[in-house]
């Protein structure tokens, strides 16, 4: 038997454990296409569809089209009218121009962290780079791009500032594709080199120094960018040449 009393109360919390769980269904479904996009599996510009993702990813097509929204705003999809969601194909004016900014920004970063950083924080930034240093000796462009994604946001996560933190995350992932198609055996290695300099700065508390480091490191990449993207020019190939995979039609 029903106690009218209790049925109100227990129907609302049912709806709310319901929705929880759609929400943190829709978070690792973000995360996962986040990854594959990151990861270079979904190329620039490639049409994603929720059908196809929600079979790949085992679940409804609810929490993909919630997952849409979050990358959208992430800045890693756009949403077409009457044409779908596609992978963010960003220019390489605009990609040049977010460089330049995020150098900016980085400057910040290694600046603020030198003042503050714990030795505890500079041991992890350390076993960050050698491992990076392992990954560019074994050639393993994949596990370097994610680590170098790891090292950054660690760097960034230090700073403590939420705000700053969200707007730079979401340049950096305007960025992936241009980072990924940066890294060959010598680029890694001196990326590598790049970061223990950074972090020998910070560890000495050397602001100028670690601020300089950081925003010559993000300048550099830029500097690879743009030659990267005239000697595809030159070559006749298009800027996301290097990766061709799409959702639409697959189930890989």
């Amino acid at each position: 038997m029903h106690d009218p009393k209790t049925e109100a109360p227990r129907s609302a919390s049912h709806s709310a454990i319901a929705l929880l769980q759609r929400s943190s269904l829709a978070s690792l479904v973000q995360t996962e296409i986040e990854r594959l996009i990151l990861d270079g599996e979904l190329a620039s510009g490639a049409k994603l569809t929720e059908s196809t993702l929600a079979d790949r990813l085992g679940v409804s097509r609810g929490p993909v089209r919630e997952a849409f929204r979050m990358l959208e705003e992430a800045g890693l999809v756009r949403t077409e009218k009457n044409r779908g969601v596609f992978v963010r194909d960003v220019p390489i004016e605009e990609a040049l121009e977010i460089f330049e900014l995020r150098a900016a920004m980085d400057q910040y970063v290694g600046r603020k962290l030198a003042q503050t950083i714990s030795p505890a924080e500079v041991k992890s930034l350390r076993q960050f780079v050698e491992s990076m240093e392992q990954a560019a000796k074994a050639g393993d462009a994949q596990a370097y791009h994610r680590l170098n994604l790891d090292f950054h946001d660690r760097l960034l996560a230090l700073t403590g500032n939420a705000k700053f933190t969200a707007t730079y995350r979401k340049l950096v992932n305007e960025l992936s594709l241009f980072r990924r198609q940066n890294l060959t055996g010598e680029s890694m290695t001196v990326y590598s080199r790049e970061h223990r300099q950074i972090v020998k700065a910070i560890a000495a508390r050397d602001a100028d120094a670690a601020g300089l480091a950081m925003f010559q490191h993000v300048m550099n990449s830029r500097e690879r960018t743009l030659q990267n993207h005239r000697q595809r020019q030159a070559a006749g190939r298009p800027a996301n040449a290097a990766s061709s995979t799409s959702l639409e039609n697959t189930h890989a």
